[in-house]
């Protein structure tokens, strides 16, 4: 039995609605007048939550680090890794100047911290829950330092096999962290292969260490996110941008507004079309359930008292009269009256004392 994590004012987990966020992270671009616009283009979009990052560049990149391959691509080989994160920067006054914009707009504010500095930040302003990037999954020692402050966490797993997941999970339950892990499926690409997201391994992890499920997805469009939802996904991220074409490492693999709508109204489409698993006839076939299924009707005309044999039976439409799976009980039994050719039997048409 996997019990669902509180965040805020959202359970998450099997039987609650999927917990939407859309992952806003360094696509501001470090201009916070763009923050704002992404926090009011995901507020209309329905989401639940809307996610940013924070770090302090000095403590998680050394001057010399090279750009990813993905990084290069969308912002050119000038510069390494610590240049550009530089420049994506943002304050503790700017976090929580974003995060009381979210509280006006109704949505829920979410940040990954990627060290100890910025940990503190968001536990300072009074986030919710941490997002654990997939660079951290294996950075045990800072594990540990978030699960001693006991906020949720959302643990990505990209780049990481079971054997790590396992160890991360150990290390938050034994720091203190014990009930509030969310573990998300991962691969880190960007956009990652749609041959490579690997949906099942939700349900692995789930069974395994006993905690909701989800999806961090780095596909193009929206279509994997839906997927997820209906192989179990109990959360659901999203990278999101105002234009694709922005110049940035992450705005290629985002999606923009008019389609972070339409992911938001497609999970839910899944949802409803889930259901809830218990199979009955629904509310809207049971006009058609009468007309469109079968009856017991008789192939020649049978008089009063006599024997009904299965030559005297066919099976046809409407189905109002006695079920075809009644077969088995009507023959061999006498009629209670005179049944023309063709009528379908009642339950008044057979004697049912002998």
């Amino acid at each position: 039995m996997i019990k669902p994590v509180e965040i805020k004012d959202f359970m998450i987990g099997p039987g609650n609605p999927c917990f939407i966020i859309a992952e806003a992270g360094v696509n501001h671009n470090g201009d916070m007048k763009l923050a704002h616009k992404l926090i009011d283009a995901t507020a209309k979009a329905g989401v639940d939550a809307v996610k940013f990052q924070s770090f302090v560049t000095e403590d998680i990149v050394t001057p010399e680090a090279q750009k990813a391959r993905y990084q290069v691509e969308t912002t050119g080989q000038n510069g390494g890794q610590f240049a550009m994160l530089k420049s994506l920067e943002l304050s503790k006054d700017q976090q929580k100047e974003l995060k009381t914009h979210c509280d006006e707009a109704g949505i829920l504010y979410l940040c990954t911290p990627y060290e100890e500095r910025s940990a503190d930040l968001l536990e300072a302003i009074g986030v919710s829950a941490y997002k654990i990037a997939s660079t951290d999954t294996t950075n045990i020692p800072f594990l540990r330092y978030l699960a001693r402050k006991d906020i949720p966490v959302i643990l990505s797993t990209g780049m990481s096999s079971l054997g790590d997941v396992e160890e991360a999970v150990n290390e938050l339950k034994i720091h203190g962290l014990n009930g509030g892990i969310i573990i998300l499926q991962c691969t880190s690409e960007y956009p990652a292969p749609v041959n490579e997201i690997n949906l099942r391994a939700m349900r692995t992890m789930a069974l395994a260490f006993g905690c909701p499920v989800g999806f961090s997805d780095h596909t193009p469009g929206i279509g994997a996110s839906p997927w997820a939802v209906a192989a179990g996904a109990c959360i659901v991220e999203k990278h999101f941008t105002l234009d694709r074409n922005m110049e940035g490492p992450d705005h290629r693999a985002s999606i923009e507004p008019n389609e972070l709508k339409e992911l938001v109204r497609t999970i839910r489409d899944v949802e409803a079309a889930l259901g809830d698993g218990i199979k009955r006839p629904m509310p809207s076939e049971l006009p058609n359930k009468t007309r469109m299924q079968k009856s017991l009707v008789t192939t020649r005309t049978l008089a009063v008292g006599e024997t009904i044999k299965e030559a005297d039976l066919t099976c046809k439409r409407p189905g109002s009269g006695l079920p075809p799976k009644w077969f088995d009980r009507v023959v061999g039994r006498k009629t209670a009256k005179e049944i023309q050719k063709g009528k379908m039997l009642e339950l008044n048409s057979v004697n049912w004392s002998h």
